[in-house]
């Protein structure tokens, strides 16, 4: 892996000398199928790069990863492989003014989902390909200059299997065996993309008439492996496809520019999705197998837009560098939820926002290895670990602030004059900032020092004084920091007051908006209203921040949260509770209680969901461990009963149904599950279908009521690539010394596995309730991981080392012994030490949680 990385440095100076003129790639993937896999499954690719130097003479290189080059050439002139190619580079001496590159090469196909990735599908045998690049794994499938600020337009053409279909950028067109691709705009080399194989293929057109008077045409595909067609459901697909193409033309007033528009849903995949022009590729997990809640359509939807948001922010202006990585994925984090709620029927979607993607930037931001939303990237390493929640999550949500800040139509303007300025351009921070100090007159460098240029979560909290008469004669706003980034920040808030109503529902009375500004701020506009029961602050979720409550909203909760009518205001409490439970600041088993007693009355499906995870990883994580027996008794009580009491056949009901599975472990609650699957049992309303029953066989294989041959005989009747998921995950999942060292050995001392068995074997190895059988691997964790490091591919080391670190052996010894491996580890890779020190301060969470949850303190 190290010899693969590429620094900030080595691309500034290659950007530099180069400049790209363009490519021609041919690659031959007839090899795909037939053949044997004895050995490394390998395709040519032949690429011709025409490029200026700035300096005559030159030295550069070229990226290729590659099991070997048959031929280089540089103008004209032969250059011998074994001398100038090293595994990964291919060495560029005494460069001309004008150049031309040829590398004829023997590329490999992938199983990790890096490359050119190849899957077979069990149910027919037939062979799918597809690539993932991101952040610079083009190079794995033909030579290139690996680096966003180098783009250039491509010309591509493949040579297929007999009755493929080949999609790439471009429209292609078959001709004597090979198809042809129309040349692209100037784009970067990881945005490039292929798609090959008898795939079933949906289309559809969008048109609009422009302010011009010009008509746009945008013909539309949609495509799945043939075993998913009967679950495709293309037509809500292309809806909000075209729903999101109506919303980003009337926003950022420049035609969608990259011609068709492809939508790609392929087998084994890393990512949600990736945003490459024209052919966008999406997990196939977005194509419902069986019955999901309207959270998963929702969730689809916003991925479908966060993707087309790319088109303008990342693929039509792209950043210089991964520094700059936010300047795409935060917005388009926050255009996609932007769009959704604005275009779709998704129109809780900020609701989903501050519940989900929320949740996700404040455990990043309280990480040692939290980072400025604009990060300092030393190389790709660093790159491949910041697509994280702070480049999403927070980045989206600081954007969202932003808007209430310089006004929806300023920042609209700025993202319109941003697009015609840099288009098919590279840019940084300024860019951005000084078109938004154009259309706002805001002084953009100060809000960007606070918000974008340091790291960390600030508290705030309310605290009211209160008169004889029960009126409010103070309310303040607290604001707080943590020790390491002690950083306090403006925040636009809104501040609600909730109280009782005679009719017994807990609303809003009063709400006031107030610029926060450092650790006290009073809310004037609130004195002389009546005494509230709740004080809300970011009511409306308008800013980034921690909610504190004082103690009396705390009480209030406590006896009410499920009175509370408004959804949003609703949904900021749970977060807010949750992060005082992740802050050791309320017991984990007082938040299991507040989710038994009111989350039953959650009404919208996307929240009840996060409550069951939140709760469960309260279970897992923070109740002291003499607790969690009993904890998991009365949550799957209290999960049965609401399954039994939700409206039969309801979303709800399916929801509660998947929890129940979850925390099942009594013999009578295992025995109703197996009960579900064998038809013995029922409940009225619910359909088991095929992927309920996976969910209700996993419990069971892990509490050792289903052996290996029922899990057989599962697979039998869902004999397709996502039951072969399951199944590798049942198998691992049994209480078995025998099972988890096999487990252990596919993973770690192996690289047969795909990516996607591999992550559905660590998944089944760590059982909650397997603590006892897994206790030997923690030591044997620290042994290997630098090993694993070296040898896979940074997704698969990435999967193995946060997959495997041994949180369940939660303990002090744990502790010490990931500190000893960091103490005695200095020099390991960055990466590799940030991900231990992220699942380091996680343990480390646990344990104080545990303290509280007993009572003491950690």
């Amino acid at each position: 892996m190290p010899g693969e990385n590429l620094s900030r440095d080595e691309a500034r100076e290659r950007a530099a000398l180069l400049s790209v003129e363009g490519y021609e790639v041919s690659l031959d993937l007839r090899s795909a199928v037939g053949g044997t896999d004895a050995g490394p499954r390998t395709f040519r690719s032949v690429t011709t790069i025409r490029f200026r130097s700035a300096e005559p003479g030159a030295t550069t290189f070229a990226d290729l990863i590659a099991p070997s080059v048959t031929a280089v050439s540089l103008n004209g002139r032969d250059l011998d492989p074994g001398a100038v190619f090293d595994g990964s580079r291919i060495l560029l001496e005494d460069l001309a003014e004008d150049n031309e590159l040829v590398v004829d090469a023997q590329c490999a196909y992938s199983r990790t989902g890096e490359g050119m990735h190849r899957f077979v599908d069990p149910e027919d045998g037939e062979v799918y390909l597809y690539t993932q690049y991101e952040p610079a794994d083009s190079r794995r499938v033909f030579a290139n200059f690996e680096q966003p600020d180098l783009k250039a337009p491509f010309r591509f053409e493949v040579r297929a299997p007999e009755g493929w279909v080949v999609w790439s950028n471009g429209v292609g067109e078959p001709a004597d065996g090979v198809w042809k691709f129309a040349e692209t705009k100037p784009i970067s080399t990881y945005i490039t993309a292929f798609v090959a194989g008898p795939y079933h293929y949906v289309t559809d057109s969008y048109e609009r008439v422009l302010e011009d008077g010009t008509r746009l045409e945008i013909p539309l595909g949609a495509m799945c492996r043939k075993g998913l067609a009967r679950h495709f459901d293309s037509d809500d697909v292309f809806l909000v496809t075209k729903q999101g193409l109506d919303f980003f033309h009337d926003n950022f007033d420049y035609p969608y520019p990259f011609g068709k528009y492809d939508q790609a849903f392929v087998p084994e995949y890393n990512l949600g999705a990736m945003e490459n022009p024209g052919l966008v590729t999406f997990r196939e997990e977005f194509i419902f197998r069986g019955r999901v809640t309207q959270a998963s359509y929702e969730r689809r939807a916003n991925v479908i837009l966060h993707e087309m948001a790319h088109m303008w922010f990342g693929d039509l202006v792209t950043m210089v560098w991964w520094d700059d990585l936010w300047l795409k994925e935060s917005f388009a984090d926050f255009m996609g939820t932007f769009s959704m709620v604005e275009a779709t029927r998704f129109t809780n979607g900020w609701i989903t926002f501050a519940n989900n993607r929320k949740s996700w930037a404040y455990r990043a931001d309280q990480l040692p290895s939290t980072h400025p939303i604009t990060a300092d990237i030393r190389d790709l390493e660093d790159a491949k670990l910041n697509f994280d929640g702070i480049t999403y999550a927070k980045g989206a949500s600081v954007l969202k602030q932003l808007v209430a800040y310089v006004g929806r139509d300023a920042f609209l303007e700025g993202a319109r004059r941003y697009f015609k300025r840099h288009a098919y351009g590279n840019t940084q921070l300024g860019d951005l900032l000084s078109v938004l100090e154009e259309t706002s007159g805001r002084d953009m460098a100060t809000w960007s020092r606070s918000w974008l240029q340091t790291a960390g979560v600030n508290s705030l909290t309310p605290q009211v004084i209160l008169s004889a008469e029960g009126r409010v004669t103070e309310l303040a706003i607290l604001q707080e920091a943590a020790e390491s980034h002690p950083e306090l920040r403006p925040h636009r808030v809104a501040v609600g007051l909730y109280r009782r109503s005679p009719d017994g529902a807990v609303e809003r009375y009063a709400r006031a908006e107030v610029d926060v500004e450092g650790p006290r701020t009073v809310v004037g506009e609130l004195v002389g209203t009546e005494a509230p029961d709740l004080v809300l602050v970011n009511d409306d979720d308008l800013t980034y921040c921690k909610i504190r409550f004082d103690e009396g909203s705390l009480a209030a909760l406590r006896e009410g949260l499920g009175d509370i009518t408004d959804p949003l205001a609703r949904a900021l409490c749970w977060s807010a509770l949750w992060n005082l439970t992740r802050d050791a600041l309320m017991p984990a088993r007082d938040f299991i209680d507040l989710v038994l007693r009111f989350a039953g009355r959650e009404t919208d499906i996307g929240v009840l969901q996060m409550l069951h995870a939140w709760a469960n990883s309260a279970l897992t994580h923070y109740a002291a461990p003499g607790w969690r027996e009993e904890g998991g008794r009365l949550l799957a009580e209290g999960a049965l009963r609401e399954l039994r009491l939700t409206e039969p056949g309801s979303q709800h009901q399916l929801t509660w149904a998947r929890f129940f599975a979850a925390v099942a472990s009594g013999e009578a609650d295992l025995q109703l599950l197996q009960g579900l699957l064998e038809g013995t049992a029922k409940i009225d309303g619910l359909e088991v279908d095929q992927e309920l029953r996976w969910a209700f066989l996993e419990p069971l294989a892990a509490h050792g009521v289903a052996d290996e041959g029922v899990i057989a005989a599962e697979l039998a009747r869902d004999d397709t690539a996502s039951g072969k998921r399951h199944q590798v995950r049942c198998l691992a999942a049994r209480p078995s010394a025998a099972v988890k060292a096999q487990a252990w050995a596919s993973v770690v001392e192996s690289d047969s596995l795909s990516n996607a068995l591999v992550e559905a074997t660590i998944s089944g190895f760590a059982q909650s309730s397997h603590r006892e059988l897994t206790a030997p691997y923690a030591s044997k964790y620290f042994e290997v991981i630098e090993r694993v490091w070296g040898e896979r591919s940074i997704q698969i080391g990435m999967d193995v080392v946060k997959g495997l670190f041994p949180s369940l052996q939660d303990s002090r010894e744990t502790l010490e012994a990931a500190d000893a491996w960091l103490a005695a580890h200095g020099a390991a890779a960055p990466a590799l030490r940030r991900l231990v020190l992220e699942a380091r301060d996680d343990l480390a969470r646990a344990l104080r949680g545990q303290a509280c949850d007993v009572g003491t303190v950690g």
